[in-house]
């Protein structure tokens, strides 16, 4: 017998699926089997009412910074902080989302939603109690780890709880969620901050996250047991988390971030990030047994180019959602919360060009290309025009005008990028190429909030040394500092003081904007590159594999292309 076994050929010892495949196939067959489980209408409408104040209440905390952040950065004495008050939070939810889908498929999603609610409103206390800036950017932080459940939750639940015809709704009022957080956050905290203090902005949120994230627990429909797959225990399926995968990846960005936010970009820490940036790849072809990027999406032309093209022109656009209430503030003098109303518009346009695209248009399978690169161009048009509007007496109707068309464009482009990229890749490689494609979509957050935030910091700083010495007050380096993390003490200001704060802030988000143009316009040349050829039907066999060691996952639905 032992003869016998040593005369068995490679071949027939290797397992006929990839460690990653099994993995994958597992979660897919999930999927498949929980699908279309009917529950009833008043259960329905309590989970989805619950799902939706969560992803309210997870992009409310990016767009309350906006309109607050000059009380929090005076009484903290935290001028020179303030790109990291949205930047600790978007980070910690960018770094776990790739392994949130991972651990709701161990610990369920009531259980794993629940858990993670309780560690943010843990981080919201923390973050309303604290009284030094270390405190406040750790409470940001947990706040950001709890969070990152939300948006992986849900897509799942759409994914199992609807039918396949039904869930581009569910997903199209997911976006309706994070688009009506975006907007609303500003306004509210604008509101409330004069008259109960930003603390209990913060605080204010976590009866009502809790209390959200009990109903989801109760109503979500139980599982008989966690799906472990053919991994045996719970300890093991956690041990093949690529936790050092996490590691690399989470140092990489807050190296790179911390850098391009900072008043003077320090070249060893972007030299480090590059480092630890190739020591990330290294981890995922080589040693992870599951990787969070699997090294056959990362191979794909079109996956990278898509997703490098959708970071990019997502991070001009999180310029103009951060720096769109300042502008209002410090140039136009208006109140935080009539400032914050002005994201309305261009989250109400946002929601209006991915709606129209996607019922109008994309109704096909095939490549949407030319649409795409259209779009990316156009955004490029729409964000110069934005930017030249950045003045103290310009139509407030025109920047309105301007901003709706900026999310038009931008909503649209979104749903062609997505559409024309799973155009590009095996239908079968569908389950891995959306997650992939929705974590770059996260990283833009983190880099809209740091890119933007630092170069409009350090264009601001500038400005303001110059035309404080121009009128012959070359030592006001105090108020500078005030001013950089104040856009709210602009208008106490009197005289010259005010004129030269005006002229500083509304060329710095000019500036800031006209950056992000020259950045589209990169992201164009990049999406171009995609091309618009699918793969060859080959490609498409089951028991074909790629260098990466990655099978593809052979659906059981039929083929719509």
């Amino acid at each position: 017998m032992a003869q016998s076994d040593r005369n068995i050929p490679d071949s027939e010892r290797r397992p006929l699926l990839s460690r990653t495949s099994t993995a994958y196939e597992s979660e897919a067959r999930s999927i498949k089997q929980d699908e279309q489980r009917p529950i009833s209408a008043l259960r329905s409408t309590a989970l989805g009412v619950s799902v939706f104040v969560l992803i309210f209440i997870l992009t409310c905390n990016v767009s309350l910074m906006t309109t607050i952040q000059s009380p929090i950065a005076e009484e903290l004495n935290a001028s020179s902080e303030v790109t990291w008050f949205n930047s600790a939070y978007l980070i910690a939810v960018t770094s776990l989302t790739p392994i949130s889908g991972k651990l709701c498929q161990i610990f369920t999603p009531p259980v794993y939603l629940l858990a993670s609610i309780v560690i943010q409103s843990i981080g919201i206390l923390t973050t309303s109690q604290a009284r030094s800036t270390h405190v406040f950017l750790a409470g940001r932080a947990v706040t950001g780890i709890g969070s990152a459940a939300v948006t992986p939750v849900a897509f799942i639940l759409v994914t199992k709880l609807t039918p396949p015809k039904r869930r581009g709704i569910f997903f199209g009022l997911i976006n309706t969620g994070y688009t009506t957080g975006l907007a609303c956050g500003a306004i509210v905290a604008g509101a409330l901050e004069p008259l109960v203090g930003w603390r209990t902005v913060f605080w204010i949120q976590i009866p009502v996250s809790v209390t959200a994230a009990i109903v989801a627990f109760l109503m979500i429909p139980r599982e008989e047991k966690v799906d472990l797959g053919d991994d045996g225990s719970m300890a093991r399926k956690l041990a093949r988390i690529d936790y050092f995968g996490v590691l690399t990846l989470v140092i990489t960005l807050v190296l790179l971030l911390y850098t391009l936010s900072s008043p003077k970009i320090d070249f060893r820490a972007v030299a480090l990030s590059v480092g630890m940036l190739i020591l990330f790849v290294f981890v995922e072809f080589r040693w992870a047994v599951e990787p969070i990027v699997p090294p056959s999406v990362m191979q794909s032309r079109a996956n990278l180019f898509s997703g490098i093209a959708t970071v990019g022109v997502m991070t001009a656009r999180w310029g103009i959602l951060f720096y769109t209430p300042v502008f209002a503030i410090a140039v136009r003098g208006w109140k935080p919360s009539a400032a914050g109303a002005l994201l309305v518009p261009t989250n109400a346009g946002f929601a209006t060009g991915g709606l129209i695209a996607g019922f109008f248009h994309i109704r096909r399978t095939g490549s949407f290309y030319t649409p795409t690169v259209i779009c990316f161009a156009l955004f490029a048009v729409v964000q110069f025009v934005v930017s030249q509007l950045c003045t103290p007496d310009s139509a407030i109707w025109l920047y309105i005008g301007a901003l709706f068309l900026n999310g038009f464009v931008v909503g649209a482009l979104l749903n062609y990028s997505l559409a024309h990229l799973l155009h590009m890749t095996p239908s079968s490689m569908h389950v891995i190429v959306i997650p992939f494609n929705a974590t770059f979509r996260s990283f833009s957050g983190s880099f809209g909030s740091a890119i933007a935030g630092g170069y409009f910091l350090r264009t601001l700083y500038g400005n303001l040394h110059r035309g404080f010495k121009s009128i012959g007050m070359p030592h006001n380096g105090e108020l500078v500092r005030k001013l950089l993390g104040s856009p709210l003490l602009v208008q106490k200001l009197e005289g010259d003081e005010r004129l030269v704060a005006i002229d500083a802030y509304a060329v710095a988000i000019k500036a800031t904007f006209l950056a992000g143009v020259g950045l589209a316009l990169i992201m164009l040349v990049i999406q171009a590159g995609v091309g618009w050829v699918a793969p060859d039907d080959e490609d498409d066999k089951p028991g074909r594999s790629d260098r990466g060691g990655l099978q593809r996952v052979v659906s059981g639905e039929p083929a719509t292309s």
